[in-house]
């Protein structure tokens, strides 16, 4: 659940980050895909990544070294976490007030922590050419988000003055759908900046936005008609027989010619409704994206695979459900038969999920049983020979777990 703006603290709390590395590298690696101008990336590095650490949630408490191993998918934490423990432990043995700061984890894939840097990202670039261009530093991340919110609330209430018309000179057919049509908007129409405010006037959403609503220049509209009109993004719109859009996709022209999906928008900047997703991925698998899937897909079940966009309940091939759990982990518990090897490569990033889906793998289920309260295994007998093998003792293991197992490794072979 997203923080509002009035409960929100303007300065950034004492905690320690588990994955600091982690989430440094992500927010570089996006930035640079964007192609964020250095301004933008130095203060992301800065005031976002200083929101990380202190002020995002939901963020994972770290109580012990093996939460830690835990959330970091290893076995030997970094030797800083075991000094963290220890100075905690004599604090908390000394004096209550000198408690040292908490240690988290923060999911690097968090939709709430992508969609807030996207927001930022957004906020940043709208402040181009603007007095507080060079004064973006002395801006904290929480006033940032806060600054985003109260402009958006505006938006709104505004939206009135924003209305435009429509036009079909503005606009080229892409797709035909049984009841509706995807179009695009034309970059080189004199249109162009008229049909935006069109589409945010009915969508609700920043498209085409404008600081002066006459002439159609500034704000966030300006940057994505920059974009359009140099050719660095398409813009798409689904229309039905009277015009009236319902989702609205930008997509990125890398430098190769390749297509980025960057945005999926429903009204008032929501995920798209169920009833669009067809024609969602028909359109989608009509265009020559690249692997990557953005946020606003992975909500609504809809990802890119080797074999086009589908559902996520729809990955069935074992190696693209591999490549899917691998870049984006949250997605493990929609899988509808998530194949063996997804399973322990869940377990061995992120077993904490396994919680969630039950693995159905009998080897993966033994290996992982300690992260549930109770196994759902029989309890062993002592004189039972089935659980040694050259004087090891197997804890837990039931003859009908081990015989599961045999039977499961037959069947793989």
């Amino acid at each position: 659940m997203e923080v509002s703006a009035d409960k929100r603290s303007p300065s950034y709390a004492p905690r320690n980050l588990l994955n600091a590395d982690q989430l440094k590298r992500g927010i570089t690696q996006r930035s640079q895909e964007r192609g964020d101008e250095n301004a933008v990336q130095s203060w992301l590095l800065n005031h976002f990544y200083r929101h990380l650490v202190g002020n995002f949630e939901p963020a994972r408490r770290i109580q012990t070294l093996d939460d830690a191993c835990a959330a970091l998918g290893s076995d030997a934490p970094p030797a800083w976490v075991s000094g963290y423990f220890d100075s905690a432990a004599k604090a908390a043995a000394e004096e209550a007030s000198k408690a040292v700061a908490p240690l988290v984890w923060v999911d690097p894939q968090a939709p709430l922590l992508l969609q807030q840097e996207a927001q930022l990202v957004e906020f940043l670039t709208s402040r181009k050419g603007t007095a507080l261009e060079g004064k973006l530093e002395r801006i904290t991340c929480p006033q940032a988000l806060a600054l985003w919110e109260k402009e958006h609330a505006q938006m709104v209430a505004r939206v009135d003055q924003g209305w435009r018309q429509s036009s079909p000179a503005a606009l080229n057919v892409a797709v035909t759908c049984t009841e509706h049509t995807w179009v695009e908007l034309r970059p080189e129409s004199p249109l162009l900046r008229a049909e935006m405010a069109f589409e945010s006037y009915v969508m609700r959403h920043c498209l085409g936005q404008f600081a002066n609503r006459r002439a159609l220049t500034g704000g966030y509209g300006e940057r994505y008609a920059e974009a359009v009109e140099q050719q660095g993004m398409r813009v798409f719109s689904l229309r039905d027989a009277q015009g009236q859009p319902h989702i609205t996709i930008s997509l990125i022209i890398q430098d190769d010619g390749a297509l980025t999906v960057e945005q999926v928008k429903g009204k008032q900047n929501r995920p798209p409704i169920e009833r669009y997703f067809q024609d969602l991925l028909r359109f989608l698998n009509s265009l020559d994206t690249d692997q990557q899937t953005p946020t606003d897909c992975i909500a609504i079940g809809i990802v890119r695979t080797e074999a086009g966009w589908l559902r996520i309940e729809e990955v069935n091939d074992a190696e693209a459900q591999t490549r899917l759990v691998a870049r984006y982990p949250q997605l493990f518990n929609r899988l509808d038969a998530p194949s063996a090897m997804v399973e322990w490569l869940v377990a061995a990033r992120q077993s904490d999920l396994l919680l969630e889906v039950a693995p159905l793998a009998p080897a993966v289920k033994y290996a992982t049983r300690h992260i549930f309260k109770k196994s759902p295994w029989p309890q062993r007998q002592a004189d039972d020979p089935l659980f040694r093998t050259e004087g090891v003792s197997w804890a837990d293991m039931s003859p009908q777990q081990a015989e599961e197992i045999t039977a499961w490794h037959s069947r793989s072979r």
